[in-house]
């Protein structure tokens, strides 16, 4: 069935990715408390919108290298601890 399409297969990969997001916005979340941020002040010095890094948070989008880059910055962390528990 090489190149077939597998509803199965489409359905998983969405699951994947949504559970990618969700560890991905709580290592976020986890970093952000610890440093003792709100989200607005988090979103103030990223310079990223303060809805966005809530969306982020709670795994409802992927955000870009670019603002990974910003909020990994922001929290005074190197950004591959980001992705550790991915």
């Amino acid at each position: 069935m090489c190149g077939a399409f597998s509803p199965f297969l489409f359905l998983w990969r969405l699951v994947l990715k949504k559970k990618q997001r969700e560890i991905l916005g709580k290592t976020v979340l986890n970093y952000r408390k610890k440093a003792g941020f709100s989200q607005e002040a988090l979103a103030e010095k990223a310079d990223i919108h303060p809805n966005y890094i809530g969306r982020i948070e709670r795994g409802e989008c992927a955000p870009t290298v670019e603002v990974l880059l910003k909020i990994a910055g922001a929290l005074g962390v190197r950004p591959y601890k980001l992705f550790l528990k991915l």
